[in-house]
């Protein structure tokens, strides 16, 4: 269970968040027009295999957390805006990819954050295509959107990606969109999160009856474990539905899978690579898991009608984050060219093991800078409330 220390310190947050900014100036100077998915030997630049098309979206959206950072600082904002339009628009096609189910990764982090800035309506427009899109994936019998393995295919990690069906379905207030999202969401429930808030990987149906089959893994250590990363995903995604929802029921699965991870989790808040993997390689963890689970607790934190529950959530993200800070970034290591350090792509495949990883740096870095807005949110109040 993940053990209290105290109250984190913001600089160390926006000191992170500044040798973040650094790594990544770095890596667009040295190989320009790049988009990494994992480090080999701390080097982004490499001969190993992608396996799958799907991180392009973070490192732009890296850019447009640190473009949001100077803006609000008052300091120059132009050239993180520039190179993060630089890095998005090539993304633009994708729009249109009915290969992946990661949509929402590739377009929220980008598309998303651009048109917050502009708001032009084409942006907008490109968001909605893109979840017109992901939601041809779905298959009426069974009611799931498949993944890019095969039609009988469930991922939890699509959790990530079905917001941006909500997002198109709230846009053009089509209620067949939303009703996909939602159908989705259900059937994930069901069938990938078990009654103690652990989760499956993937989850396999029937094609002709769209009977459930069973549960199994790509990247987890066995189909009835607990891989971390699809946990984290879980977290957050369905804390993302309820926001778009309010379905009492997306809020109790959120709910269920953080209280499986922060009671399941190593002291330090950073996991295992699968909860249940055998003692002789449980200790190798997987910070990028930790990242996100730190970023879906700081959203989570926000919509609960219990302060006490939302403060150990809030607590929890922030050691986590402490941790990740003090012990698992690249700081220190010239050789090294990520931030976070630490996380792992596939195990089994052997590809970004103990490495960074593209997800791991933006999930990073937007849960350093939601844990800034709150401490700055809370020192206003603090300060406002004692005046008079």
């Amino acid at each position: 269970m993940i053990q209290f220390g105290p109250e984190i310190d913001s600089k160390l947050l926006d000191d992170t968040l500044k040798f973040a900014e650094r790594q990544v100036s770095n890596l667009i100077e040295k190989h320009p027009g790049f988009y990494p998915i994992y480090t080999k030997d701390g080097k982004w630049k490499h001969e190993g295999p992608a396996w799958t098309h799907w991180c392009d979206g973070f490192l732009p959206g890296m850019m447009w957390i640190f473009h949001r950072r100077a803006l609000e600082a008052g300091s120059d904002s132009q050239f993180w805006m520039d190179k993060a339009i630089e890095y998005s628009r090539p993304l633009e096609p994708r729009q249109f990819d009915r290969d992946v189910h990661d949509l929402g990764f590739i377009f929220h982090s980008t598309y998303y954050r651009w048109y917050q800035v502009t708001r032009e309506p084409r942006l907008n427009d490109v968001l909605v295509q893109a979840g017109k899109t992901m939601a041809l994936r779905f298959q009426e019998k069974g009611q799931y959107l498949r993944s890019f393995v095969s039609e009988d295919s469930i991922f939890i990690d699509i959790m990530m990606n079905v917001g941006i069906i909500f997002y198109a379905a709230r846009e053009t207030n089509d209620r067949r969109l939303r009703e996909i999202a939602i159908r989705h969401a259900l059937t994930t429930r069901r069938y990938l999160v078990r009654g103690d808030g652990s989760t499956a990987h993937e989850g396999l149906f029937d094609l002709e009856s769209g009977e459930f089959l069973r549960q199994t893994t790509h990247q987890g250590w066995r189909g009835d474990s607990c891989w971390s990363r699809g946990l984290a995903w879980a977290l957050y995604g369905f804390g993302s539905c309820y926001e778009y929802t309010r379905d009492p029921r997306f809020l109790s699965t959120a709910e269920g899978c953080a209280d499986y991870y922060l009671t399941h989790t190593n002291a330090d808040g950073v996991p295992s690579w699968d909860f249940q993997a055998p003692e002789d390689n449980r200790g190798m963890v997987d910070t990028s898991a930790a990242a996100i689970a730190a970023g879906g607790l700081l959203r989570l934190c926000r919509m609960l009608p219990d302060p006490v529950k939302g403060f150990y959530y809030y607590s929890s993200a922030l050691r986590i984050l402490r941790t990740l800070c003090e012990k698992h970034t690249g700081r220190g290591d010239k050789k090294w060219e990520g931030i976070l350090k630490g996380g792992v792509y596939h195990i089994h495949k052997g590809l970004g093991v103990d490495e960074s990883v593209m997800w791991g740096e933006y999930f990073f870095c937007e849960a350093l800078e939601n844990a800034l807005r709150h401490s700055l949110a809370n020192q206003k109040k603090a300060n406002g409330s004692g005046k008079g």
